[in-house]
């Protein structure tokens, strides 16, 4: 027998069934690959930095996170992050920073509610 007679016994069903087994051992190497991956990678923590105010820095344009990370304006009632929408509609003369919710609530201020994720 030669491969051209065994060429010629070949169905298209049997291409269906070679083709099927090399999918599945190919997705099965690349589990086996992954599960791998998994149990070295190394546990990610995240931390919020602890926000500092300086008094030499307050009238100064520096980083967000040295003068605070809740800013609010002078004559408003709210108190935003940098990134919020009504943080940028405050001019810079008029912001006041604080660096903890509770700083922001004993001067007065409240929580912009067009502003997610503040407590």
């Amino acid at each position: 027998m030669s491969i051209k007679d065994i060429w010629q016994k070949i169905k298209p069903q049997d291409y269906l069934v070679v083709l099927i087994i090399i999918l599945v051992a190919s997705a099965s190497y690349g589990l086996g690959r992954l599960s791998v991956l998994e149990k070295n990678r190394e546990e990610v923590t995240i931390s919020r930095a602890a926000a500092v105010v300086s008094p030499v820095l307050a009238d100064t344009k520096v980083n967000n996170i040295e003068k605070g990370f809740l800013v609010a304006s002078k004559s408003g009632q709210k108190y935003h992050f940098p990134s919020c929408a009504g943080a940028a509609q405050i001019a810079d003369k008029n912001k006041i920073w604080f660096s903890s919710y509770e700083e922001a609530q004993k001067a007065g201020y409240t929580k912009a509610t067009n502003c997610k994720g503040l407590e």
